[in-house]
């Protein structure tokens, strides 16, 4: 199980752009959790994360995504969540987190 996450930073529209590709479970959450925490102290802005190429996703990974949510709240920011395939958007669903990210696409 592997995980691949592009990300920049649009400054023109002042958001981190980010692509998450394979799968985001216990075995791969610390290297989004890292990677998401550090684009968060470069700068504080908006983060789009499409999940078009996600394939799974566990509560650990929901659990990385709520604690960077939870450092962007602090400066009125939010996360995005883009494009999810039908079984992950299903988890958001399920676990009332769609009410929580802006679920898009």
């Amino acid at each position: 199980m592997s995980i691949n996450i592009n990300s920049k930073l649009d400054n023109q529209n002042n958001f981190w752009d980010i692509a998450l590709e394979g799968e985001l479970d216990v075995s791969t959450a610390d290297k989004l959790k890292e990677h998401l925490h550090k684009l968060a102290e470069e700068e504080i802005v908006d983060m789009k994360i499409n999940l078009t190429n996600l394939d799974y996703i566990d509560s650990t990974g929901l659990g990385v995504m709520i604690g960077v949510l939870k450092k962007l709240k602090i400066e009125e920011k939010e996360i995005y969540i883009l494009n999810p395939k039908s079984n992950v958007r299903k988890i958001f669903t399920i676990t009332g987190l769609d009410k929580i990210f802006k679920v898009e696409g």
